[in-house]
């Protein structure tokens, strides 16, 4: 028997969902590669469910119990007495999702013996000490490409939201107002402008596609470059450093894996470098931005506007400055974990769940760290190291 440690978020406020806006999802069998999407013996669960917060519980309780395991979910995961500390010690199993991440820390790998596979229901696996896992020969794997669309169409979003001035011009609805003016004053059109893409993976290739249309200069930078034809196709200029890069747009999006080479990589300086009045749009990891550096540049007009959906640590304490700075268009981790995308990763969860507990081998694509090394989409990915450090912060949200 298995013991299996989940780490979701928390239900909505006002409870489990009875009923949904829409009846289904459409069912995607390939992705733009050509990867199958996760293919399971089967799913217990209803597509377009909420799978991810606690009462979903990624449909894998009958699974699991029908074949002897033990489930242990919760959305506590923070500080020594939480439920995640407490039954982390015998786990063979913790799952957890980048949105309410329950981080793997060196210390925590340490204490958990039994420990061998950490799975990410979804993508990015930064809040798992990498080389800790290394160390320990702990596997981690996620589920690739599940939700990359997911995060693609939210950067499309907010790159619009920030320059057409969206967010403030709504509030003016709620307020009661019609001020025109207002709203038009830092409201411009994306037509004609450069927008560039630090990483031009799967999400970040996926923007690209998505922004061709709208007549836009498009850059990336990324160190793995995308073949001849692709750059062709989509009229991309390659920039062989993000220097290179941010120095020529008017905005910017990070779609970069956290590691070591990328963490703290939007600092002071780089920010400097960028056009007065660009726009930064990051839905990768929080943590690639110098938290501070980003509300300065905001308040003194360096950046006209910064977006995002991922902060560091997550849930980020109530006096982040992202939450106050001005001319942001900050939203929760969201970007990846709609009803579409949670069908699918929760679907992925469950066939690596069947593979590890069959004895089979974990489709390549999946992995992040196997047999004591970086390995699958790990190595194309990561560097060995740590980015978790000061993780420990996201219990003052509770706090207060």
């Amino acid at each position: 028997m298995a013991k299996i440690l989940c780490v979701l978020y928390p239900d909505p406020v006002d409870g489990y969902p009875p009923t949904y806006a829409r009846d289904d999802v459409p069912q995607i069998e390939r992705y733009f590669d050509g990867q199958t999407t996760p293919t399971p013996e089967r799913i217990d669960f209803r597509p377009g469910e909420l799978l991810g917060s606690v009462s979903g519980e990624l449909g894998l309780r009958t699974f699991l119990e029908g074949a002897g395991h033990e489930l242990i979910v919760t959305s506590d995961k923070d500080g020594p007495d939480s439920v995640f500390e407490r039954e982390l010690g015998d786990a063979d199993v913790v799952i957890s999702q980048p949105f309410w991440p329950g981080y793997l820390t060196a210390e925590r790998i340490e204490r958990a013996p039994k420990l061998k596979l950490a799975l990410t229901a979804g993508i990015g696996s930064d809040h798992v000490d990498l080389q800790a896992a290394i160390e320990h020969g702990v596997t981690v794997a996620e589920v690739t490409y599940s939700n990359s669309i997911s995060v693609a169409e939210h950067v499309v979003m907010m790159i619009l939201a920030l320059v057409r001035n969206y967010i403030p011009s709504h509030q003016w609805v709620l307020d009661g107002g019609w001020n025109i003016a207002d709203c038009a004053a830092r409201s411009y059109d994306v037509e004609g402008m450069q927008v560039g893409t630090v990483a031009a993976g799967r999400i970040g290739s996926a923007v690209l596609r998505r922004l061709k249309p709208f007549e836009v200069g498009l850059h990336y930078t990324d160190r793995h470059r995308l073949p001849p034809e692709v750059e062709q196709e989509l009229g991309v200029t390659f920039h062989p450093s993000v220097e290179s890069l941010v120095s020529v747009c008017d905005v910017v999006t990070i779609n970069a894996p956290l590691h070591p080479e990328t963490e703290n990589l939007f600092d002071e300086a780089l920010l400097a470098k960028m056009k007065r009045g660009a726009y930064l749009v990051n839905t990768a990891r929080g943590k690639i931005c110098d938290r501070d550096a980003v509300a300065r540049a905001c308040e003194s007009g360096q950046l006209a506007g910064y977006a995002g959906d991922v902060w560091f640590p997550q849930p980020a304490p109530a006096d982040h400055p992202w939450r106050t700075m001005p001319h942001h268009g900050m939203t929760p981790h969201v970007s990846g974990t709609s009803l579409s995308a949670q069908a699918r990763y929760a679907a992925g969860a469950r066939e690596i769940l069947e593979c590890w507990l069959d004895g089979r081998p974990i489709r390549d694509e999946y992995l992040i760290v196997d047999g004591g090394q970086l390995a699958g989409a790990g190595a194309h990915s990561y560097s060995p190291g740590d980015a978790t450090g000061g993780s420990e912060e996201a219990e003052r949200f509770t706090a207060g």
